[in-house]
């Protein structure tokens, strides 16, 4: 049995999907962007933008009464390699422990022309 989960904490789905799912003692999350709550788009550098991605993906971990240290597995999108180290060093500073597994790939576009995208998958507790 799969259960849909949403917070008004982090940014509405601008499409036909979920911003989490939970199933057989995961949480399926969606990727998040640098879109605010309120929709607007953190549009700074790829700090401030993975700080607006990690500030989402933080809130639906809440919303299903997890944190970050219940991620097993993450995937970062970049519009460009070349933000790798920037964007892993905010990434870094939130992962200190045991950071999840986690791959990260260059893409040609994301939405709304964000530079950063970062899904999970989190063992509900």
């Amino acid at each position: 049995m799969k259960q849909s989960l949403s917070t008004p904490d982090a940014p509405a789905a601008i499409g036909p999907y979920s911003q989490a799912i939970k199933a057989n003692g995961f949480l399926f999350m969606s990727g998040q962007t640098p879109l605010r709550p309120d929709g607007s788009q953190e549009t700074g550098s790829i700090q401030e933008q993975t700080k607006q991605v990690l500030a989402n993906m933080e809130a639906v971990l809440k919303e299903a009464g997890l944190g970050f240290d219940d991620l097993v597995k993450t995937t970062v999108f970049l519009s460009s390699m070349n933000h790798f180290a920037a964007m892993n060093e905010v990434y870094g500073a939130v992962f200190k422990n045991t950071p999840p597994a986690r791959s990260t790939v260059a893409v040609a576009g994301l939405p709304k022309n964000a530079d950063v995208e970062i899904e999970g998958v989190a063992l509900l507790r």
